[in-house]
């Protein structure tokens, strides 16, 4: 069965929300209407701090208690995500070829009053530095997450996977 589209239905609404889009861009959100200063930064900090040493360290059970029972770890990549358990298990995986495992890191936080991504948030940047196949290696990241509770909602780590590839001997082949 074919329906035909009713412009004079469609219409109204394509008005209505090219108008909301205009006032919206006539009216931009302030930031300090939306980001303000986390009232337990120190608290926050310190699960977030935690989680990384916890995950460096080999922690694994101190690691999953701070962890909220639907949390999800994206990235490095833009589709990639991990739940808590695949998380511990690719934490045990790299415990299997790295050794000399340290971390440096330093923490910031604050406070998002509305919207999807409203609650405390933690950014982290930090290295990563471990010995794998005879090698010493660096590995600068950034982690944002966000905490609820004394307990890791979700975060969000950005690395540059290609530098420790190349040192470990990997080859990236261009397409034909």
């Amino acid at each position: 069965m074919k329906k035909n589209l009713n412009l004079g239905v469609l219409i109204p609404f394509l008005l209505l929300a090219f108008t909301v889009h205009l006032q919206a861009q006539d009216n931009p959100v302030s930031y300090k209407d939306v980001v303000v200063e986390n009232p337990e930064p120190e608290v926050d900090m310190k699960v977030v701090v935690d989680y990384v040493n916890f995950c460096v360290n080999g922690k694994l059970d101190e690691l999953k208690a701070i962890l909220s029972d639907n949390y999800i770890a994206y990235g490095p990549g833009p589709k990639d995500s991990v739940n808590t358990e695949q998380l511990i298990n690719q934490w045990k995986e790299n415990y299997k070829v790295q050794s000399n495992r340290k971390v440096n890191q330093i923490t910031q936080t604050f406070r998002v009053l509305s919207g999807n991504l409203q609650g405390d948030w933690v950014n982290l940047w930090g290295t990563y530095s471990f010995t794998q196949n005879g090698k010493d290696l660096s590995l600068p990241f950034q982690l944002t997450a966000q905490v609820k509770d004394g307990k890791l909602e979700r975060s969000t780590i950005y690395y540059d996977q290609v530098p420790v590839l190349l040192e470990l001997g990997f080859t990236i082949t261009p397409p034909k």
